[in-house]
């Protein structure tokens, strides 16, 4: 067996909208077929990949990701580092930007609604 990409993350969500808005908004996923599951849900869509599960629970607004999260963060690879980032800081939207310069990558790290920490890689120069 050899594994050769992550397929997809699933979060659950107290606050499904808000999600599903923001990875629209932020990140320019769009909403996209799903199976018909018998709990709420959506999957958000780079192209034609799925890579984000959304699962909709019930309870107050990002409880649990503070505690039951064991995950530190997941990361895209993307173009448009200099959009990307005037997009954040035009929305007041808090970033941290870091990079790995022996891989040549600059990192954005953000934050979704419920606190999952997403960084999203960028070659450094592009």
């Amino acid at each position: 067996m050899q594994i050769n990409q992550l397929n997809h993350v699933n979060l659950r969500t107290t606050q499904l909208e808000t999600m599903i808005a923001w990875y629209q908004d932020f990140l320019g996923m769009t909403s996209g077929p799903r199976p018909d599951f018998s709990f709420p849900g959506a999957w958000l869509y780079a192209g034609d990949t799925a890579f984000v599960h959304l699962v909709g629970i019930d309870g107050e607004p990002g409880t649990g990701s503070e505690v039951e999260l064991k995950l530190e963060h997941f990361s895209f690879s993307a173009t448009g580092a200099e959009e990307f980032e005037t997009r954040l800081r035009d929305r007041g939207e808090t970033y941290r930007k870091s990079g790995i310069p022996e891989m040549n990558i600059i990192a954005i790290n953000v934050w979704d609604p419920d606190g999952n920490h997403i960084h999203v890689d960028f070659q450094a120069g592009e």
